[in-house]
């Protein structure tokens, strides 16, 4: 589901966000990296189009990966996808917690 703010200004897009669900999932990805040492930062971007989560390993640098939510693409390719370092789209679908699994394939590690 899709949160716009309302605008203050009529005739002025709104703004496009995660709601708290899609912030449930991605934190709880985002705190099992951070535990395995992988991430360290985020930044969120709300903006008229999409909303975007990036996530950095060091904070001055550029994001390893982003995720973002078009829902211009919902009915498309699914308003979800995972983009890597270099723009790169890795998986994109309409739901968050199949794109995110992408991700989480990062943790899984063989133990010798």
């Amino acid at each position: 589901m899709t949160i716009l703010t309302p605008s203050p200004f009529p005739g002025v897009p709104s703004q496009v966000a995660f709601d708290r669900r899609e912030l449930q999932t991605i934190l709880s990805l985002y705190g099992r990296m951070v535990a395995a040492g992988e991430w360290r930062d985020y930044g969120i971007s709300n903006l008229r189009d999409r909303a975007v989560f990036s996530v950095f390993r060091r904070t001055a640098e550029n994001p390893l990966y982003r995720i973002e939510k078009d829902p211009k693409l919902r009915h498309r390719q699914g308003m979800y996808s995972v983009h890597g370092m270099d723009g790169q789209i890795l998986k994109r679908g309409a739901d968050l917690k199949a794109v995110l699994r992408v991700l989480e394939r990062k943790l899984i590690r063989s133990v010798e």
